[in-house]
């Protein structure tokens, strides 16, 4: 597997990425030559435009090259396809300008405000049954609080079909469940992202014979509890919670959840019976993500 690659400077006397100016960045990144940021110096001498219009305008660089150049500038991780194992459906990593990317944003300002920002640092995303896109919400939202400074761990908590690592691109040496039965402390089990610098990733680990079990354990809760020392935001991916009883099980040690659903796959009859398994659980319902 190939090493995750993101724009990264490429010669040594150049100034750091939060130093450097958007032209230097460019240039760092190989899409602008140095007569090239002459041209454009220039350009702007005589222009009251900004930076990336000149750059634009003159056909030097397009506009996701300025923007990205600018997030790195503020160490903001903006990957480029076909140059990252990470998988295209995260799309917060790929394409943050984009609507999709603004509705993530959207709802992560929400949950700060309406629940990590009133002490809680736990949220478990759940579906009513697969392919409702979970692992993806729960992927794109860990991305999004991590773009934001926010030091973030992602749970991959579905030891039935597990998707994270798969998201990611990575190949973890162990997960959650050496970390359940004792086989490895947390920070062994963790799996860095790389160029995702405050996002920490808890893959799953072998598949067990006794999912429901083992997050049943004591280790899982202390986990969670101990998470919050080291983590501003704690993510937890879960299995379908109308198919087995882990997704309810977890949301109650997170209490609260949000809901993962798609158009024309999730049934009304469903949604009640997660409503309702919720409410006994005494889990705050924060909303529904339907996507399609």
């Amino acid at each position: 597997m190939s090493a995750t690659k993101i724009y990264q400077q490429r010669r040594p006397v150049a100034p750091t990425l939060r130093d450097a100016r958007p032209d230097e960045q460019l240039q760092n990144d190989g899409a602008l030559t140095e007569p090239d940021i002459k041209a454009l110096l220039a350009a702007r001498r005589d222009s009251a435009d900004r930076f990336r219009e000149v750059a634009s305008r003159m056909g030097l660089a397009t506009e996701q090259d300025v923007r990205r150049a600018l997030a790195q500038q503020m160490e903001f991780p903006v990957f480029k396809p076909g140059e990252s194992d990470l998988s295209p459906e995260l799309v917060a990593a790929y394409q943050p300008y984009c609507e999709r990317a603004e509705e993530l944003r959207t709802l992560r300002s929400e949950l700060m405000l309406h629940w990590f920002g009133r002490n809680n640092r736990v949220l478990a995303v759940i579906e009513p049954r697969r392919d409702n896109g979970c692992s993806v919400l729960a992927a794109n939202l860990a991305v999004a609080f991590a773009q934001l400074g926010e030091r973030t761990l992602l749970i991959d908590a579905n030891l039935r079909t597990p998707l994270q690592h798969r998201l990611f691109g990575v190949e973890p040496h162990h997960g959650l469940v050496d970390y359940i039965k004792g086989g490895e402390s947390l920070q062994n089990a963790l799996t860095q992202v790389p160029g995702i610098r405050s996002l920490s990733l808890l893959c799953a680990g072998d598949r067990p014979p006794n999912p429901q079990e083992l997050l049943g354990h004591v280790s899982f809760g202390y986990l969670l509890e101990s998470a919050l020392g080291a983590y501003d935001v704690v993510i937890v991916d879960t299995p379908p919670i109308c198919e087995c009883a882990d997704a309810q099980l977890i949301a109650s040690l997170a209490r609260g959840a949000i809901l993962a659903i798609r158009r024309h796959i999730a049934r009304l009859a469903d949604l009640m019976r997660v409503k309702a398994q919720l409410e006994s659980a005494g889990v705050s319902l924060l909303g529904a993500v339907i996507d399609g």
